[in-house]
């Protein structure tokens, strides 16, 4: 019964991931496609500089709840926290290769902190107040996304959050790749700063 409940779960995941609240952002305030426009993410980031702050807002949200959802959903039934964190991995996977729009979708940072939000409050704290900080004081989303990516490792060490590595540490490294064009952007000084107009 328990691995009938994972592998379902897993599934919606997945399929909830793989939701573009970009996209749906485009269709209702009246914007580009973020996959065509600006830095082509079809992320809250590049939203913001497409389509204004209350799109932005709008897709920031939805990318949180859609990874939230199946993680709660999962310790409601009381599905071990190891297997809440490959779930977790699942929906944000969704995200980046989402099975609607030909496995081509976001780099999965708004998803990544609503996970880790659902999975636990203070590993999503404190992963949100990393990113918040750096966006903060160097202005630059991909930046933050990075530090917050490789923080969360240590941070679910420090908190005792042991059955939670594994996936964690698969979750960074998918955040990192995701990133790399904007590695090489920051490196040669090239990086857009939040709120710079596409």
């Amino acid at each position: 019964m328990l691995i009938i409940q994972i592998i379902g779960l897993c599934v919606m995941a997945y399929l909830l991931g793989s939701i573009s609240f970009a996209l749906l952002g485009a269709k209702i305030f009246g914007f580009s496609d973020p996959r065509k426009a600006g830095s082509k993410n079809p992320g809250a980031t590049n939203v913001l500089r497409l389509g204004g702050k209350k799109a932005a807002i709008f897709v920031l949200m939805g990318d949180l709840l859609k990874g939230i959802f199946p993680v709660i959903l999962a310790k409601f039934l009381g599905i071990p926290l190891f297997f809440q964190g490959i779930i977790a991995l699942i929906a944000v996977l969704g995200h980046i290769f989402p099975v609607y729009y030909g496995f081509k979708g976001g780099k999965g940072v708004a998803s990544t902190l609503g996970i880790l939000c659902a999975l636990n409050l203070a590993l999503g704290l404190a992963a949100s107040l990393t990113w918040l900080l750096v966006a903060f004081v160097f202005r630059y989303s991909s930046l933050a996304s990075l530090v917050m990516a490789v923080s969360l490792p240590g941070y679910a060490h420090w908190l005792k959050l042991t059955p939670l590595l594994p996936s964690l540490f698969l979750l960074t490294g998918m955040l990192v790749l995701c990133h790399r064009a904007n590695i090489k952007r920051l490196i040669l000084g090239k990086e857009n700063k939040i709120g710079a107009k596409s």
